[in-house]
């Protein structure tokens, strides 16, 4: 029996057994996911999607964390100033085995459904089980220590008025209302951010912001450092 699945934008025939490498997703070496976008199931009868097939997953197991072959970006601006940038690039991969192909029943499975590691579901997990043990340990403090806390609860407000007072992403050519968010959720909201991105940085934000050379392409930086003043 074999699937077609999807993932990271791509698509694969996969078989259980069968040794696959993706786009980085967020999980661990030894860990347990499921990929519940399959578009195809074949064997005995060939079942199509449309376009999923309903309660079918292909479950897999996470080999490892790799990264590809080095790529060498090369930019000319002919028109700027003739500007000229070369920089390395390594994507991320994730290595994984297919362990299963459930038919039916992969709803109710009760496997880690697989997240690709840049994505806005990803980020808003790793938001959400950074401050799990931050509200434990506030319901541990005993009531003397509360008292003299009180006092310090002013300063994550000035946190919050800094947040809500940063500049304005969107005047950046190429920025819109939704990149906007996705940079916010990453704890960028000033050009001074933008302006001070290393090539490692942008390589970083190309993968997380899911377009690949269009910080580069319309000038990002730039325009951050010309706004930043």
């Amino acid at each position: 029996m074999f699937a077609v699945m999807k993932t990271g934008g791509k698509q694969y025939k996969v078989q259980s057994g069968d040794t696959l490498t993706v786009e980085k997703l967020a999980a661990d070496a030894g860990e347990k996911i499921q990929f519940n976008d399959v578009l195809m199931l074949g064997g005995d009868k060939i079942v199509v999607g449309a376009p999923l097939v309903d309660g079918a997953a292909v479950q897999a197991e996470v080999v490892d964390q790799i990264k590809g072959d080095k790529v060498i970006h090369f930019v000319k601006r002919r028109r700027k100033h003739g500007s000229k940038r070369t920089k390395g690039h390594r994507q991320q991969l994730t290595m994984l085995k297919i362990t299963e192909i459930l038919a039916s029943g992969g709803d109710k499975s009760g496997v880690k459904a697989a997240i690709g590691a840049g994505s806005v579901a990803a980020v808003a997990v790793a938001a959400s089980e950074a401050k799990k043990p931050a509200k434990s340990a506030k319901k541990a403090e005993p009531k003397a220590e509360k008292k003299k806390a009180e006092p310090k609860k002013t300063a994550p407000k000035k946190a919050a008025k800094a947040d809500a007072g940063g500049d304005d992403l969107s005047q950046i050519s190429g920025v819109g209302p939704v990149i906007v968010k996705k940079l916010h959720a990453l704890g960028v909201t000033t050009f001074a951010q933008i302006a001070a991105w290393t090539p490692e940085d942008v390589a970083d934000m190309d993968e997380k912001l899911s377009f690949k050379g269009r910080i580069d392409r319309d000038g990002w930086l730039e325009q951050a450092k010309k706004l930043a003043k």
